[in-house]
């Protein structure tokens, strides 16, 4: 075995041995323990920030694209947010113990499902330090413990947040060890943890294709995946204009770095001339490039911001300040055009048509679908779910924003009186 996966084995014997207490800890004391977290996250802002700022200057120096400096940067307001989230985590009811179809059977036994942990959840993530947080809240509230490897960019962020939350949470009575951050940064340990099949029950990857890919094509144990988002906002013929122009700004600009962010702009032809020129001015204050196909470049031709579309802008996630935008004559081509480019993650469609918004919702075959409304909101702080695991783009397992409930499993329990089977 070698050092590196001696170093595994160990965090992972711990968060092995840690699931356990987790699993028997009280209601209380998580909650004590998520409030804990939320304080001293607070309370130790400027050295999480000190330290994030060598990651950030690390970052620069290092040429990461201004979406992954965004993602990868902490200030007071970032953390302030965290710490809400962790809070909001923690009003949530307990999905532990939950009973589930509880029901009497005819031989007069009494049979039903409760709600368990699944374990120890491993996260593989990359310049995201508020990943760290989110991950470690959801799976102390849903009684996991966590295995943490976050990526080298962001590495003296993650030493500092693990440190911290290690020491609330045994602060507040619960085992501290249920928090484990793997710090070596080297990326050829990932292999060797994703061979830890006796001691990690679910792997979620979270960070750019080639991670994902890995990850699923290597793992030995479940896999949770999502990320990737070719997102997409439709502008219907029976859509609000003035309105749709504020949601697909919001879409695009509100935060550029994330998944659900809009990628590809899809217009009704009907309404293309009126709609299109207002949107690009709309987009030109915010600096985004519309890359357009021949019908809307036909429109736009004198907007500075836009541009002819390449073969491949409708297939990108730009994660950037820009935009495809393509015409469509049929609401059918505008469905058809999703399920060639999507990646089932985030889509809207704009209209005041219901026959329309419910085609739509009835055939566009992704984890969340939109009416009316800006893709922006796929995020489990703004379902409700306090903070999310991941966003899902999987059927099984989980699909869309993954909190509570969803990173738990149950077992059947059943209560008899003397029955035996004949």
């Amino acid at each position: 075995m070698t050092t590196t996966a001696n170093e595994l084995q160990t965090k992972g014997d711990a968060a092995r041995r840690a699931a356990r207490d987790l699993a028997r800890t009280s209601t209380d004391v998580k909650n004590r323990a998520l409030e804990a977290i939320a304080d001293a996250l607070l309370d130790h802002a400027d050295e999480i920030i000190a330290a994030n700022e060598t990651d950030v200057a690390g970052g620069k120096e290092a040429g990461l694209t201004p979406a992954v400096i965004d993602r990868l940067t902490l200030n007071h307001d970032r953390l302030a947010a965290i710490a809400a989230d962790t809070r909001a985590v923690a009003v949530l009811p307990d999905p532990v113990g939950e009973m589930i179809d509880m029901k009497t059977l005819p031989n007069g036994m009494r049979a039903g499902r409760r709600r368990v942990p699944l374990g120890v959840i491993a996260a593989i993530y990359e310049a995201r330090p508020n990943v760290t947080v989110d991950i470690a809240a959801l799976c102390l509230k849903s009684g996991n413990t966590c295995i943490l490897r976050g990526g080298k960019e962001t590495i003296n962020s993650n030493k500092v947040i693990a440190r911290v939350l290690r020491e609330a949470i045994t602060a507040a009575g619960g085992p501290g060890e249920a928090v484990q951050l793997i710090e070596n940064t080297d990326r050829g340990l990932i292999g060797e943890l994703l061979a830890m099949k006796e001691t990690i029950d679910l792997v979620v990857p979270r960070g750019g294709k080639e991670l994902i890919s890995f990850v699923a094509a290597n793992a030995t144990m479940p896999v949770l995946t999502g990320g990737i988002g070719v997102c997409h906002t439709y502008v219907d013929r029976a859509a609000d204009l003035d309105k749709a122009v504020a949601i697909a700004l919001n879409a695009k600009t509100r935060k550029f770095s994330i998944c659900n962010a809009l990628d590809t702009l899809i217009v009704h032809a009907d309404v293309a001339p009126g709609f299109l020129p207002n949107m690009a001015r709309a987009f030109a204050g915010k600096d985004v490039e519309m890359r357009c196909d021949e019908r809307a470049m036909a429109i736009l031709e004198n907007s500075g911001n836009a541009v002819a579309a390449g073969p491949e802008d409708f297939d990108t996630e730009f994660l950037s300040l820009t935009a495809a935008v393509r015409v469509v004559d049929t609401l059918d081509e505008a469905i058809e055009h999703i399920y060639e480019h999507g990646t089932g993650h985030s889509d809207a469609i704009l209209t005041e048509d219901y026959s329309a918004a419910m085609r739509f919702l009835d055939e566009v075959d992704t984890a969340v679908c939109y009416v009316n409304a800006s893709t922006q909101f796929t995020d489990g702080a703004q379902f409700g779910l306090g903070a999310e695991i991941i966003d899902s783009t999987q059927k099984t397992i989980a699909r869309g924003p993954v909190g509570l409930r969803e990173i738990t499993t149950y077992k059947w329990i059943v209560f008899g009186n003397g029955q035996t089977r004949p």
